[in-house]
């Protein structure tokens, strides 16, 4: 099999560590990583528990494929209640700790409790244990990455850390590893900052040697790397352009969010752009993109390194910025370019690196930003707020005071740090927060993309993009091509890639290979990896039983069918310009269809028979 079957419970109140086997029988219905991870998580913690208490547990999970010579076997995930939305929350992350857990002969860490004063986890094989963190508490990722690897006399050291950010209690903190790769979203790395804990480093040297069948596994997987490089998305446009190969894309067909989603597209997308970030800039003659990066195991390499320069605006303590880090991607770029506005490539890219640096999601930064932007447009937020600083859609010196703001915890960062809907409750206008669930939009317009407005109504830990990627079929025509602007058929659409995305998060394989691959490529290298019968069926019926289990958690937290909606101005305000221009979502005519497609009831909870024929308790 290719589980380690070894979990680590890390109890932090008490100080305590201890080695337990991993539920076998559980495997064999959750698999591995999201799945298997949530199924402990819900076994063990109170759906109503506060999200930042000792009670509320964190669990770090790998999946079977993590650590293989499967093409992108980089994935771990965090899976913990969310302190942003009060729902099930499962970030995804590559780079190379996921894979170093396995090597240390793990699949799995369970954090309990909170510890009593600030802590680090370190593993090397087979010992663990828990050493004190008081020297690198307060510092960035950055800084305690470096402390930790000096500390340790190890540069093949992998941490995965928080920043200042979750220390200062900002509810989109992220969790961020290898320096730029990050489980970001939901405010996991607030649920890890709430108990103490501020960073885990792993060093492993066992490898993986219980491959169900190696020689079948190693030819299934050279085979479907060779299709990963001769697909034109994965083999040409993101190792070139990586994700920002959508902007200019999304942009044109009408579904670029800006303005806070006041507009679909965005006049400057093309100057922040992945064509834009190989052009020399004209202060250096520089390019912002220096190169291409891959996680572990990775054939696709999407990954952007990237330098900036910041004279052309001013930043705190750091007048010159050159940092080959983690450049900007689709998410990032939209969320701090075209929804505020901003069509400055290297002040985009600063405000991504402190979200590197100190652990902050980009998307919910952004989207939080650009609802701050659009308060002080309506003069909920004045200058008195923000000590006579005017925060205005389109300034690149707006944007990167307000992130440096939540980095600092100031009062006014610290009000950005609640996420745009607790950020326009305090001001008075909630309808201005582009959020499901509490959780900010990502970078496609449901008023141009139907299906993407229902994978965001219904997705289990709020609007997200990575919950059922609708556009591949949408947009690019994978695996199938789908009108945008039609509702009809969406349900299922979204149904399909909801299920089979739950199934892949849970192998422990990255989803950007689903451009390429379908499930009937990665059923093969799950079966002669895996022991057990692992065929296409039983791996969509595994992601089925994975996301009713998520819903189920929801329902229990408190949350209903109620929640499954869009803000206001996407169900009324038409768009103003493109192909969609004089469209809404029509949210109305796809949800029930959905939850009677999805075997639940007409208010979106799922019927005994369902529960039975999945067999969920």
């Amino acid at each position: 099999m290719a589980w380690t079957n070894k979990v680590l419970r890390v109890n932090l109140t008490e100080g305590t560590l201890r080695y337990e086997p991993l539920n076998q029988e559980w495997v064999k219905d959750y698999l591995g990583q999201r799945g298997l991870g949530t199924r402990y998580l819900v076994d063990e913690v109170d759906p109503e528990v506060d999200a930042l208490s000792p009670e509320n547990k964190m669990i770090f999970a790998t999946g079977p494929l993590t650590g293989t010579a499967a093409s992108t076997s980089a994935r771990y995930s965090v899976i913990t209640k969310s302190p942003l939305t009060g729902a099930i929350a499962c970030s995804n992350s590559g780079g190379f700790f996921g894979p170093e857990l396995k090597f240390a002969g793990l699949d799995m860490v369970i954090f309990e409790g909170k510890s009593p004063t600030p802590v680090y986890l370190y593993i090397e094989n087979d010992e663990a244990k828990l050493l004190p963190a008081d020297d690198i508490w307060g510092k960035s990722v950055w800084e305690a990455d470096e402390i930790l690897h000096k500390a340790h006399h190890d540069p093949q050291l992998r941490v995965a850390a928080v920043g200042r950010a979750a220390e200062s209690g900002c509810l989109y903190a992220a969790i961020v590893n290898d320096l730029h790769r990050a489980a970001g979203r939901s405010g996991v790395g607030t649920v890890m900052a709430s108990k103490n804990l501020k960073a885990i480093a792993v060093r492993g040297t066992k490898g993986i040697s219980n491959i169900k069948d190696p020689k079948r596994f190693m030819a299934s997987t050279a085979q479907e790397k060779e299709v990963l490089a001769e697909n034109a998305v994965t083999g040409t446009g993101l190792p070139a352009l990586g994700t920002q190969v959508l902007m200019n894309v999304i942009n044109e067909i009408g579904a670029m969010p800006t303005r806070n989603m006041q507009d679909v597209q965005f006049e400057g997308a093309s100057k922040i752009s992945g064509e834009a970030m190989l052009e020399p800039r004209e202060s250096d003659g520089k390019p912002n993109l220096t190169t291409n990066a891959g996680c572990f195991g990775c054939t696709i390499a999407c990954g952007r390194i990237s330098t900036v320069d910041t004279s052309h605006f001013s930043v705190k303590d750091k007048p010159q910025y050159h940092h080959n880090s983690g450049g900007l991607e689709y998410e990032a770029a939209w969320a701090l370019g075209s929804d505020t506005c901003v069509d400055d490539l290297d002040a985009a890219t600063y405000v991504n690196f402190l979200c590197n640096e100190d652990g902050m999601d980009p998307i919910t930064l952004g989207s939080t930003i650009a609802a701050a932007m659009e308060l002080f447009e309506k003069g909920a937020i004045t200058t008195e707020h923000t000590g006579g600083v005017e925060l205005e859609f389109g300034s690149p010196q707006s944007l990167v005071w307000c992130a440096e703001q939540v980095v600092a915890a100031t009062e006014f960062g610290k009000d950005l740090g609640l996420g745009s809907k607790r950020l326009c409750e305090k001001y008075g206008m909630p309808d201005l927060s582009m959020t499901v669930k509490g959780q900010e939009f990502p970078a496609y317009d449901p008023r141009g993309i139907q299906g993407m407005g229902l994978a965001y109504a219904t997705s289990n830990r709020g609007a997200c993009h990575l919950r059922g990627y609708t556009v591949a079929s949408e947009v690019l025509g994978i695996p199938e091509k789908t009108d945008p602007l039609v509702s009809e058929g969406k349900a299922g659409l979204v149904i399909a890639f909801q299920d089979a995305t739950a199934a892949v998060d849970s192998a422990g394989l990255c989803l950007f290979t689903t451009f390429a691959w379908g499930m009937d490529n990665i059923a093969p290298q799950i079966d002669s990896a895996c022991e057990g019968d692992w065929s296409v069926e039983r791996l969509l019926e595994v992601g089925e039983r994975i996301w009713n289990m998520e819903r189920d958690f929801n329902l229990k937290a408190g949350l209903t069918g109620a929640d499954d909606n869009l803000p206001k101005r996407l169900l009324k305000d038409v768009a103003k310009t493109g192909p969609a221009k004089g469209r809404v979502s029509e949210l109305d005519v796809m949800l029930p269809e959905y939850y009677e497609l999805r075997g639940w009831d007409s208010t979106g909870v799922p019927t005994d028979d369902t529960r039975q024929r999945l067999s969920l308790a």
